[in-house]
């Protein structure tokens, strides 16, 4: 397929311009003005829609296999289409868990047929259990991009030490889900006083804050790289960005619903805005804002978490996790670029540069002889997010009712669109 994208806006560290690019057989041929470039499609950016090299999610949960009736990695695959993201890599708390080649190899497959790329993360321990260590080598040869327990950490200290030791041999990183269980113990969301007001058992800022500081220890006394899933608190973002100063190699990420939004949604009792960690204090919030600015958080992520309506009936009861795919970049454009605190370049940067790079893949760019893995978007197109028009299986947005700015329009994947919006 040939493909033009004429007049839209690109943009990088010494600013943006306005330019056409020019696809055929899956790779940027030329990026110019006033391309003389016969092609089949013309996309028309008319000098106002953004191209970022294709957005990328270093952590998503399709549950497949297993727990299909919330999301399999097919509509999984639509929703991140929809979101403008060209590759996802998804965690492995699945049932079974992905621990063995075989499931490596269940999830690459299957993953063919997105016209994505859907990378697996195999487990850290076997079963997900925390007792024994899977065999890194072995799941790396089969196709897995890092190693996490994802949905709770490694408990034992010296096995997650082991762990980040194989890691640094295997040439692989190890991503932790930072939540002690026993300072949680059986809580639902963020302790304070909306929990108290609520009569709720809360979920202290100590257990991310702890293990957080746990594995920055473990990292560098193996001088090992560590990602840190997730960031929620001030103290999680102080502890990374002081590692980060001593030369620590740690990572870390976080996701729209910990900028924008307060514990105080759980007024309404609605489970749709329960998740692991939860959403915390303005203060915490204020935290993750600066950190994104600054450069201490890496990239931005969505911990897509698909649960059913039945699932998230009972606000006491219900699974923690938010779907995020198909409003990640706008939530994105909305909160840091529209209220002047970054430009594109750095989102782009926080979306589709960092994460790549995190994972040792191989990198995208808007150049010429690069895969065309192209998100395009209208950053100036406010919409109202509608839960029955999401393409995920389960609904159970944080966003919903939300008015964002900042709409993907295609999704290019290896040169050809896998998804264009419809705005009727």
């Amino acid at each position: 397929m040939k493909l033009l994208l004429k007049q839209v806006v690109v943009t990088d560290d010494s600013g943006t311009k306005t330019v056409d690019i020019a696809v055929d057989n899956g790779i940027i041929q030329e990026v110019g003005t006033d391309l003389d470039f016969k092609a089949d499609t013309t996309i028309d950016g008319r000098g106002k829609l953004v191209a970022f090299s294709g957005l990328f999610d270093i952590h998503v949960h399709f549950r497949d296999p297993g727990l299909t009736y919330k999301e399999d990695i097919i509509t999984g695959a639509n929703a991140a289409k929809a979101g403008g993201f060209t590759g996802v890599a998804c965690m492995p708390n699945t049932v079974p868990p992905i621990d063995s080649a075989d499931r490596v190899s269940y999830i690459k497959k299957k993953a063919v047929q997105t016209g994505i790329d859907v990378f697996p993360i195999a487990c850290v321990s076997k079963g997900m259990k925390g007792k024994e260590l899977t065999d890194f080598r072995e799941l790396k040869k089969a196709g897995a991009v890092a190693f996490s327990d994802d949905g709770r950490p490694v408990e034992n200290a010296e096995l997650m030490r082991k762990a980040l030791e194989l890691s640094k041999e295997a040439g692989v990183i190890v991503i932790s889900h930072c939540e002690d269980l026993n300072i949680i113990n059986g809580g639902i969301m963020n302790k304070g006083e909306v929990s108290e007001a609520l009569g709720v058992k809360g979920m202290d800022r100590a257990s991310e804050d702890y293990i957080t500081a746990r594995e920055i220890a473990l990292a560098m006394s193996m001088d090992a790289p560590v990602h840190i899933a997730h960031v929620s608190t001030v103290g999680s973002c102080n502890i990374i960005r002081a590692a980060k100063a001593d030369g620590v190699k740690v990572t870390c990420e976080t996701a729209p619903h910990y900028f924008t939004f307060t514990d105080e949604k759980l007024y309404s009792k609605d489970a749709d805005y329960r998740m692991s960690p939860p959403l915390r204090t303005e203060e915490d919030r204020k935290a993750i804002e600066r950190a994104v600015c600054d450069g201490t958080i890496d990239c931005i992520i969505t911990d897509h978490a698909p649960h059913s309506e039945e699932d998230k009936a009972d606000f006491y009861i219900a699974p923690n996790g938010v779907v995020g795919l198909e409003t990640s970049l706008a939530a994105t454009l909305t909160g840091f670029y529209h209220t002047g605190l970054l430009p594109l370049s750095k989102i782009q940067k926080l979306m589709s540069e960092n994460p790549r790079k995190i994972l040792g893949l191989e990198p995208v760019s808007l150049s010429k002889g690069s895969v065309a893995d192209i998100t395009v978007f209208d950053p100036d197109l406010e919409w109202v997010v509608e839960k029955k028009k999401l393409h995920s299986k389960s609904k159970n947005s944080v966003f919903k009712g939300e008015k964002l700015k900042g709409k993907v329009l295609y999704t290019i994947s290896k040169g050809e669109i896998v998804f264009q919006a419809c705005l009727k």
